[in-house]
């Protein structure tokens, strides 16, 4: 599979994973702030959290590399979190701040 299509179906899968305390994905959301594909379809992905004490800290990760590894081609998934830059609510999407009544 070509890398741009991969990566494509990663956001496919990273749009269907949702933040536990708002009601929106955590795409949307801007938690995640690179996806790469590496050679033989090895996926790294950086991300971060709303807040350093979010209780989905130890979950999310997680769900994302289980989900994100079911694709087929997907040879290896690494996800990192990260805090810098930290996210704030300026890093969602449109979509999202429309979601949760910020615009």
């Amino acid at each position: 599979m070509e890398n741009e299509a991969l990566k494509e179906k990663v956001i496919e899968v990273l749009q269907t994973i949702f933040d536990p305390e708002l009601p929106v994905s955590i795409w949307e959301l801007g938690l995640i702030y690179e996806i790469n594909i590496l050679p033989i379809n090895n996926v790294q992905i950086v991300m971060t959290l709303t807040a350093p004490g979010c209780p989905a800290a130890q979950s999310l990760p997680v769900e994302v590399d289980q989900k994100v590894r079911e694709i087929e081609g997907v040879n290896d998934v690494h996800v990192a979190v990260t805090w810098t830059p930290a996210w704030d609510k300026s890093m969602m999407s449109e979509v999202a701040q429309l979601q949760l009544g910020f615009l």
